[in-house]
């Protein structure tokens, strides 16, 4: 027969086989083993022995490990080509992205951490997504896979949001803990805590990279909220606080910042939404949203795909030119979602969850908006029907929903002198023009997460 294994292979593998026989307390066969390989005691003493002990059981189960994946990966692809071979030009149910929805059952169920999870985030390139805990810790998952990948620990109290992003060309993770503090995390250096950013006099709930764009700089600024009833701006490179900003009378829930980085909404326990203006040196609320008749948990600010729908919901004949804040939405604890418009005027009021709305996505297509409630579900709304719920998933979790976010997408042919080193946008909208070149392809992945201590993802 011929030798598979180089002459150093075999050696060790011999070894390994020695130390197995004499774990498994069989010492004639080793004795004789050892004795056709001429093997002395002063080759093969008990410190090898122990060294080699066990190394057959790895290799063994890691092989058995690698089989399952290899045949769960072929009967993926059994059912994909069985899909592939059945389509049609007619069957474009759930392919093309700009319409595609979630659907039950979710792709991957998460499950690891031990309290209730409250913030999911993607990576902006890789398949890696963030969950936050009340557990104190943040898991990282490979979505594609359904996987964990790691657990890091560093908070003293409960996580209460990530973000992915940061300065050009070497993204980072933030999270916010009700320990007061801020975080920032190296995914490039085994996700190493790299700054811890204390000022916060209470809960921190909500942190957000603003993307570039503020003064020509890199996404080098942070903006977080806090029970505190301030905003904070970051400069992620120095960990300096640059600003505070006070407005809101209670607990500030949640932030979003525009594409360009020049606008900031925030939501708040005061009933209201602000949009301020951080582009000037002292920042004040451009506008105020009121009309919500408990907390705002939860905002986001629609992306230009959306404007020709929401200009028809709003009365306007002729869709706004795109700019970076034309349109909102903010969710309550008075069930509702409300639309808004840059002038502060709400413009449509959507009705529909029987329970506290905790999260909000726009499409990046433009057409839906989703949101995840109390009452156990995500639900679909149609901005071209005038925001009617076209779609609810009843068994998106068994308890409370406490999150939700979109994939990136995907900026295809970056030019080379490109502005900025980030693949997506917050919410997983589509960078504007597209990155200024780069062609935006939408990923159809969704991540929620509950008190029912599971992670989601909902996937084409």
């Amino acid at each position: 027969m011929s030798q598979l294994l180089t002459s150093r292979q075999a050696d060790e593998l011999h070894k390994a086989m020695i130390a197995y026989l004499t774990a498994s307390k069989l010492p004639s066969s080793a004795a004789a083993m050892r004795a056709e390989l001429n093997l002395g005691e002063d080759v093969f003493d008990p410190a090898t022995t122990k060294k080699y002990e066990g190394l057959i059981e790895k290799k063994w189960t890691s092989v058995v490990r690698l089989q399952k994946k290899i045949m769960d990966l072929e009967s993926r692809n059994s059912v994909l080509q069985s899909e592939l071979a059945s389509s049609t030009p007619t069957s474009r149910q759930n392919k093309d992205p700009v319409a595609w929805l979630p659907k039950s059952p979710a792709r991957h169920t998460l499950q690891s951490h031990r309290s209730p999870i409250t913030c999911v985030a993607f990576h902006p390139i890789f398949s890696s997504l963030a969950s936050g805990s009340e557990d104190q810790t943040i898991k990282i998952w490979d979505w594609e896979l359904g996987e964990l990948e790691r657990t890091i620990k560093g908070h003293t109290k409960a996580v209460l949001d990530v973000d992915y992003g940061g300065p050009r060309g070497n993204t980072l993770l933030a999270s916010c803990s009700s320990d007061l503090t801020i975080k920032l995390w190296d995914p490039s250096d085994d996700y190493k805590n790299i700054r811890t950013l204390p000022g916060h006099d209470h809960s921190v709930s909500a942190v957000r990279f603003i993307p570039s764009g503020v003064a020509g700089g890199s996404s080098n600024l942070l903006v977080s909220a806090s029970r505190d009833k301030t905003l904070r701006i970051w400069d992620v490179s120095t960990g300096y606080c640059l600003k505070t900003l006070r407005g809101h009378a209670e607990w500030v829930r949640d932030v979003c910042p525009s594409i360009d980085g020049k606008y900031i909404l925030s939501t708040s326990d005061d009933y209201t939404g602000r949009l301020w203006d951080v582009s000037i040196a002292n920042p004040e609320p451009k506008i105020t949203l009121v009309g919500h008749e408990h907390f705002v948990i939860c905002c986001t600010i629609a992306p230009p795909s959306t404007y020709p729908h929401l200009a028809t919901i709003a009365g306007i004949k002729k869709p706004p030119a795109t700019s970076p804040v034309e349109f909102m939405a903010t969710g309550s604890r008075d069930k509702t979602i409300r639309l808004w418009d840059a002038r502060g005027t709400c413009i449509k009021t959507l009705v529909g969850h029987d329970n506290w709305v905790r999260g909000l996505v726009f499409h990046p297509g433009g057409k839906y908006l989703l949101s995840v409630a109390d009452d156990y579900t995500l639900r679909c709304w149609d901005l071209t029907q005038e925001g009617r719920c076209v779609k609810t998933i009843s068994d998106a979790h068994g308890h409370f929903v406490q999150c939700i976010r979109w994939a990136p997408s995907v900026i295809k042919e970056l030019p080379v002198n490109g502005t900025d080193g980030q693949n997506g946008e917050a919410n997983g909208t589509p960078k504007k023009n597209a990155a200024a070149g780069g062609e935006a392809q939408i990923r159809c992945v969704i991540a929620t997460g509950s008190v029912d201590l599971n992670v989601r993802i909902f996937a084409n």
